[in-house]
């Protein structure tokens, strides 16, 4: 066994050795997503996703950079962070070892990672000896590959300077789930990906962190690429495209900015909000969208909250911004988690995930689809890694602290919105009159929860139940736990939803 073996793994086996690689990259996933919310999406993309994880050791595990700059960088700012969200894995792990390695540098494309892209309030750094400053995630008839169900040819980095924002290859429309909360973004996207001209100038979209903005700008801009490859499509952050604007007025090389960004069919901002407050930014953004506008070329764009509530932005950007059509992503319910979660366990079919525990994290997981996702690969990253097979006890061990940071005190309408949401029936039927059993049965059960998660006597829990009388409660609650003691679909939803409602 050589030193970087995960224990038990025979140097021979070549097929559990590609288990290990895996298992690693399960676990990185986990680990890159945590530390993604930690720093910062942008801050993210710019530093840390270009890392690779390529052996696990006792006391370390081992990343790869693509050159030693990045190597230098991460290690001075992030290596910490890093350390913290893999010990939330492996509590033994000693340190992060950052490496070079070629591996690292192919994924990026033919990028040259040496120049990097500042913060808002960082100097721009030179052009390195030999290296290109980067360039925004473009793509052009002659780049780089798409992802196998793109067409063949579709490329996905600029042909002279290289890549800065790899599209991701898994954020397609084929692999968005569509509910009810992001239906209208999501038509919205489709529209103006279908359309052969200019469908809605701008389109703008806003949400929250993780609710599927960026998912969509990416989907857009492979759509576009498939139908219509000849169409020069860019796809850029806001802060990169605040870099590469600093980077034109420091070299005296604005002609070649203005060029790049008003040449496209097609210009994607992503994450506007960056730019607040950076009023020469704001001017060249302004500028060119009016360009692009007046050539009638499609510009998306994308915020965390609607053009009249981006504080630090200029009011004629924003009122530019609400010219077409403004579609927000509201937060996910329960059936849409669901679904994403068996949407991402569809592409592993050799994990067995009980239905109980993916209904268990759709309950508890509520604040944004990233968030959900990673809980989920992380518990199956801790049963690649440790055997276990997956339950609702191993999730609520291994999840501990996420499932605390979204504890909290639970209500008599907190029950009965999520009973209501599990056995699909109206909220108003909680306080309703009807005594059909597929409306009586779950209102017994939120009668049933509310006596055993609340402090609320008997007659304040009728109250909340159309002012029922204190008998009609008890009879309720008794009634559940008769039924629970024989009906183990019914023992099965109580356990879940007490599991999903408790502190």
């Amino acid at each position: 066994m050589q030193d970087g073996d995960l224990p038990g793994t025979p140097e021979s086996d070549a097929e559990f050795c590609d288990d290990n690689q895996r298992a690693l990259d399960l676990l990185w996933l986990g680990v890159s997503q945590r530390a993604a919310v930690t720093v910062g999406e942008a801050s993210y993309n710019s530093w840390l996703r270009p890392l690779r994880p390529v052996a696990l050791h006792d006391t370390h595990v081992v990343l790869l950079a693509p050159t030693a700059f990045l190597r230098d960088w991460i290690s001075n700012k992030y290596k910490g962070i890093l350390e913290r969200e893999f010990r939330v894995d492996i509590p033994h792990l000693r340190e992060v070892v950052i490496e070079v390695g070629l591996d690292a540098r192919l994924d990026l494309v033919n990028s040259d990672r040496q120049a990097v892209r500042p913060t808002a309030d960082a100097a721009v750094p030179a052009p390195r000896k030999g290296g290109a400053i980067e360039a925004p995630a473009i793509i052009t008839p002659a780049d780089a590959p798409a992802p196998s169900h793109a067409p063949r040819g579709a490329r996905t980095s600029d042909s002279d300077q290289g890549l800065a924002n790899v599209l991701d290859q898994n954020l397609t429309f084929d692999n968005f789930v569509v509910g009810k909360p992001n239906e209208l973004a999501y038509a919205a996207a489709r529209r103006v990906a279908d359309a052969d001209g200019v469908a809605f100038n701008p389109l703008f979209l806003y949400a929250g962190v993780g609710l599927g903005k960026t998912h969509l700008m990416h989907a857009i801009a492979w759509h576009i690429r498939k139908l219509r490859p000849e169409r020069k499509v860019l796809y850029v952050t806001a802060e990169m495209f605040m870099y590469h604007f600093i980077k034109a007025v420091r070299f005296r090389d604005t002609m070649s900015f203005k060029d790049r960004f008003r040449s496209v069919d097609v210009l994607m901002v992503d994450d506007l909000q960056f730019i607040s407050g950076k009023e020469s930014t704001q001017e060249e953004f302004f500028h060119t969208f009016n360009e692009l506008i007046d050539r009638n070329h499609q510009i998306v764009v994308s915020a965390d909250r609607s053009p009249s509530d981006l504080e630090g932005m200029e009011e004629r950007v924003r009122s530019r911004l609400a010219w077409g059509l403004v579609a927000d992503i509201h937060p996910t319910d329960f059936e849409l988690r669901v679904g994403i979660l068996e949407q991402k366990l569809a592409l592993q079919p050799d994990v067995k995930v009980p239905r109980e525990v993916v209904e268990f994290l759709a309950h508890r997981i509520t604040s944004n689809v990233r968030e959900l996702e990673g809980a989920m690969r992380r518990v199956i990253a801790y049963h690649a890694l440790m055997g276990r097979a997956i339950s609702l006890d191993m999730v609520q061990e291994v999840l501990a602290d996420v499932l605390r940071a979204h504890a909290r005190k639970v209500s008599i309408d907190d029950i009965q919105r999520k009973v209501a949401e599990h056995y699909n029936i109206r909220m108003a039927e909680m306080s309703s009159a009807r005594r059909a059993r597929a409306v009586a049965r779950p209102r017994q059960v939120a009668m049933f929860l509310a006596k055993r998660l609340t402090s609320r006597s008997l007659p304040e829990i009728g109250r909340k139940f159309g002012n029922r009388d204190h008998t009609t409660v008890l009879h309720g609650v008794r009634r559940i736990e008769e039924l629970i003691q024989s009906d183990m679909s019914l023992a099965e939803d109580v356990r879940l939803l007490e599991a999903a409602l408790s502190n």
